[in-house]
């Protein structure tokens, strides 16, 4: 039995049916499992019960329909939501911000990569990321040594991300690490704040190093009050937008975001850049070829004197 064919026929079952209503029965029926060995099997494979998959992909379509500017009751009751309180509280729980927020923070950002930057203020305020302190931790995972300075930094980095899917990376640092959560950490760290030469990492969290193999690069991120930026959607699907897969838009996007970040937000926050930190991208099952494919981008802030 292929079991990852069959998982992949189940997912699209759920993305076909997303605003019907779904139960582990009924999706289990259509996949021809039994409950119990669907549920287990679901559960290897994506690493999340299959009705906490449904309710993370209603959310982050939902978050597409407030992108585009739906009103919120309106989108509440297409994804299974009775109220809109009770799906502000979902979204909030899920995203860290109500959906409200959300929307401003969105609008912002794709009015600056449509070139509108005379429209960036939203009644009054200008475009606010996601604000939050977060602890030290530890990273895991494979790299490279590149230059920044030399004009080798992109490519280095390309190819990289080539060999780390045709090396099979992603897979063996969940089999071999076993983190707790899903989702990789791209962060670059330099050797010194004089020199040009630095490490890439892509790497997962873990509690640990006990598990880290020879071959493996290993990070310790400090303590950071970091400014959270989400990527606007992008469909990278086959059968996306012009009938294929637009792989090239995600990273287009990232960039033009990094773009905004430095050359438009940081003007005017009331925050600067701190340079004894380290940034990072944060890529989990949100970035996973989807038709709202996104990203978060972590800046490490301090406030201005």
């Amino acid at each position: 039995m292929n079991y990852s064919v069959d998982i992949k026929r189940s997912i699209e079952y759920i993305e076909a049916n997303i605003k019907e209503k779904l139960t582990p029965e009924i999706v289990s029926w259509h996949a021809g499992y039994s409950l119990y060995h669907f549920c287990r099997v679901f559960q290897v494979c994506m690493g999340v019960p299959v009705m906490e998959y449904i309710r993370k992909r209603r959310l982050s379509l939902a978050s597409v329909e407030l992108y585009k500017g739906r009103k919120i009751i309106d989108i509440a009751l297409d994804y299974g939501y009775e109220t809109q309180s009770g799906f502000t509280k979902a979204f909030r729980k899920e995203y860290g911000y109500n959906p409200t927020q959300y929307a401003v923070r969105m609008a912002g950002v794709q009015n600056y990569l449509n070139g509108e930057k005379n429209t960036l203020k939203l009644g009054g305020c200008y475009m606010v990321p996601t604000m939050i302190s977060k602890p030290s931790f530890k990273v895991a995972g494979y790299g490279i040594t590149t230059n920044i300075a030399d004009g080798s930094f992109t490519k280095d980095i390309a190819a990289f991300w080539n060999n780390y899917d045709i090396n099979g990376w992603e897979c063996k640092m969940y089999d071999l690490l076993n983190p707790p959560k899903h989702g990789e950490v791209g962060i670059c760290v330099p050797e010194s704040r004089e020199s040009d030469s630095l490490i890439y990492l892509l790497g997962v969290i873990v509690e640990d190093f006990e598990k880290v193999t020879p071959d493996m690069i290993t990070l310790e991120v400090p303590e950071a009050t970091y400014a959270v930026f989400t990527t606007p959607p992008v469909d990278v699907t086959i059968g996306g937008k012009n009938g294929k897969a637009n792989q090239e838009d995600f990273p287009n996007a990232i960039s033009k975001t990094w773009k905004y970040i430095f050359e438009e937000w940081f003007k005017d926050s009331g925050y600067e850049y701190d340079e004894t930190k380290l940034d990072f991208e944060f890529y989990d099952e949100r970035c996973h070829f989807r038709p709202d494919t996104v990203m978060d981008i972590y800046v490490p802030v301090i406030k201005k004197i």
